[in-house]
C-alpha cells in the first residue's frame, strides 16, 4: 500500500445517502468522473455508445453497447473500509462459459508505493442488487483507487460506502503526455470474454500498465467495422482519442 497519495477535488458528503445508522456514507460514483465512456449524450449514465446510435447501428451492437466493458472510475479516500453497491440491468449474472464475477461483478486496485496497479479484491454478484464490502483493515492513509465495472452486463447504479468520517476525492488527472485514452475496437476478447474479472480483459490490463484511460469498443461477435460504427470511431478520433485499435 502506498502510505499517501495526490488528489482531485472533494466530494461534498451534502452529496452522499447515509445509512439508517448513520455510519457509512454512499456516493454515486458518477460524482467521481466515470472513465471508458466516450460519449456523455447517452440513453442510460452507464452506455458505451451515444443515444443517437440506437436507430443506426445494428440490434446487436446497440444491446452488447449497453455493457458497461471497460468503464471505470478512479478515485483517492483515506477509509479503512470500502463498500460498493450496484444494481445491474439483467437478472442474468453468468454464461455458461464465463463466471458472475466478470460478467457482473466489480474489480477494485489499489496503486501501491511503486506507482503500479496492485489488484485487491472482486465484488461478486449474488443477485440483481448486491452490496458487498470490497476492503476492510486498511492502514490509515490515504490510497488511490480504481474501480472496473461488469463486462457482460449492465448497471443502473453504483455506489461506494465509505464510514461518515472518511473523505472522497477525485484521483488527480492523467499527465499531459498520458492524457488522451486508448481506443480499442474488436469483438469478444476485446468485449471482456472470458475473464474472470473485469480488470482482467487487455484493453484494462493495457491502461494500467501505460497509465493512460481506455476507451472499450468490444462488441463480442459483432465487430464487423460497419460504416455506421466507424462513424462514431470517427468521432472519438475528431475529439482527440490518441489511438484506434483494432483486436
Amino acid at each position: 500500500f502506498s502510505m499517501s497519495a495526490a488528489a482531485g477535488p472533494a466530494i461534498n458528503a451534502s452529496k452522499a445517502r447515509t445509512d439508517k445508522d448513520g455510519a457509512t456514507h454512499w456516493y454515486d460514483i458518477r460524482l467521481l468522473g466515470m472513465e471508458g465512456q466516450g460519449w456523455s449524450e447517452v440513453k442510460a449514465p452507464f452506455d458505451r455508445l451515444p443515444a443517437k446510435s440506437e436507430k443506426v447501428v445494428r440490434p446487436a451492437v446497440w444491446s452488447l453497447s449497453r455493457h458497461s466493458a471497460g468503464m471505470a472510475v478512479r478515485f483517492v479516500t483515506d477509509a479503512t473500509t470500502i463498500q460498493a453497491r450496484w444494481t445491474l440491468t439483467s437478472a442474468n449474472l453468468a454464461m455458461d462459459h464465463m463466471a458472475a464475477t466478470g460478467v457482473s461483478g466489480l474489480d477494485l486496485y489499489v496503486k501501491s508505493e511503486d506507482g503500479k496497479w496492485r489488484w485487491l479484491n472482486v465484488g461478486r454478484p449474488k443477485e440483481q442488487t448486491n452490496v458487498q464490502k470490497l476492503a476492510s483493515g486498511i492502514p490509515e492513509g490515504k490510497r488511490e483507487y480504481l474501480l472496473y465495472l461488469p463486462l457482460y452486463n449492465g448497471v443502473s447504479s453504483v455506489e461506494l460506502g465509505i464510514p461518515k468520517t472518511s473523505a472522497l476525492e477525485k484521483a488527480p488527472p492523467y499527465p499531459a503526455a498520458r492524457e488522451k485514452p486508448i481506443l480499442f475496437y474488436g469483438t469478444s476478447i476485446t468485449h471482456g470474454a472470458c475473464a474472470s474479472r473485469p480488470g482482467m480483459p487487455h484493453p484494462a490490463i493495457l491502461g494500467r500498465r501505460l497509465g493512460r484511460p481506455v476507451i472499450n469498443l468490444g462488441f463480442s461477435g459483432n465487430g464487423k467495422m460497419e460504416k455506421e460504427v466507424g462513424k462514431y470511431l470517427a468521432e472519438l478520433d475528431a475529439a482527440g482519442v490518441h489511438y484506434s485499435l483494432i483486436g
